[in-house]
């Protein structure tokens, strides 16, 4: 990939299969987009961390257009931010597995490493997949209501 900056260790994590994002040595500030300074303190060292693929979706857009995207599958795509538990609230980018799902904010996600082909090169790229809720039971109370 060309123009590897601060972010360079994200993207050769990715081709291992791991997801790393930087945290300031310094203070334990989370970082994403990376940085090569700490805003918070100011100390230059960045330690980058495994974090675990799993959040919950804070945007989304369903695409009926493909805007260039190279889709394997077609239309729609269903690109989504998602925020990730246990790296500061830093959020990442991907497209969910299912174009078609229910989807709403704060829906949890798992993601997983996938490739995909773009101009003539294979990208490591996210795909999140919505993680199966249970359902709740006609015995128990929803939010507002008592028993």
């Amino acid at each position: 990939m060309k123009g590897l900056g601060a972010d360079h260790e994200y993207w050769r994590a990715l081709e291992q299969g791991i997801v790393k994002l930087p945290r300031c040595a310094g203070c334990g500030t989370w970082h994403w987009p990376a940085v090569w300074r700490c805003g918070e303190c100011g100390a230059w060292e960045q330690v980058w961390h495994e974090v675990e693929p799993r959040g919950r979706i804070f945007s989304w857009t369903r695409n009926w257009h493909d805007f260039g995207w190279p889709s394997p599958e077609g239309l729609p795509y269903v690109p989504v931010v998602v925020e990730l538990d246990g790296a500061g609230g830093r959020r990442l980018l991907g497209v969910l597995d299912d174009p078609r799902a229910e989807v709403h904010i704060g829906l949890p996600v798992t993601g997983r490493l996938s490739h995909i082909e773009w101009d003539g090169q294979s990208l490591p790229m996210l795909r999140w997949t919505v993680v199966a809720q249970a359902p709740h039971s006609a015995q128990e109370p929803t939010q507002g209501q008592t028993q």
